[in-house]
């Protein structure tokens, strides 16, 4: 699979779960994830999927400061409903990263390793996600402000052309290279820009 160089150099999300290493799903339960996992989730790279990965991974630094994240023993709560705009998008990268599934989530074995019930829409809060970890219940809201990095004004006029099937190969090509352009300034230049990933304690 040929992709973008950059995604290799995004930092990846390390997690233990508990139910992979009761099945010997992976040794010690450590699973590790990087953004080229959510792009096949996702099917593509965007903004959107780009910041879902990203929350996700500053939520969970937030919450295991030294510690590794447990995944399965996450809450994770939208203030949309997953209809909403690109709300279902970002669930479903923060749901495969953190393991939170609504009542179509794995039921467990044995009363253990349920992962149902942990991911919720429409919830009255203060921001747009909120992670909770539930053996301490210690919870962090985080934000995306993608309008902080703005894509090439070449952009709308290349997509248009694209969509209407009257761009030349060059200007394909010019619009995908800006497309993850911007992608890679997201993730690699503005990862810990607080203007563009709003951490706060909740």
């Amino acid at each position: 699979m040929d992709y973008p160089s950059f995604y290799d150099a995004v930092p990846t999300i390390s997690l233990y779960d508990p139910l992979a290493e009761f099945l010997g799903a992976a040794e010690g339960g450590i699973l590790q994830y990087g953004y080229l996992d959510a792009v096949k989730l996702a099917g593509h790279s965007c903004p959107t999927v780009a910041s879902a990965y990203w929350s996700t991974r500053k939520a969970l630094d937030f919450l295991y400061p030294d510690a590794t994240p447990v995944r399965g023993d996450i809450k994770a709560e939208f203030s949309q409903d997953s209809a909403s705009g690109v709300t279902g998008v970002i669930a479903n990268v923060v749901s495969m990263l953190t393991g939170a599934m609504s009542d179509n989530g794995f039921k467990g074995i044995a009363g253990r390793f349920d992962r149902r019930k942990k991911l919720f829409f429409a919830v009255e809060m203060p921001g747009e996600i909120r992670f909770t970890r539930l053996d301490t219940n210690r919870s962090v809201s985080v934000a995306s402000n993608l309008q902080r990095v703005p894509s090439s004004p070449r952009v709308p006029e290349l997509i248009s052309n694209c969509i209407n099937n009257t761009a030349t190969q060059q200007e394909i090509t010019e619009f995908r290279h800006l497309w993850q352009e911007r992608v890679r300034r997201i993730l690699l230049e503005h990862g810990d820009d607080p203007d563009v990933f709003v951490v706060t304690p909740a």
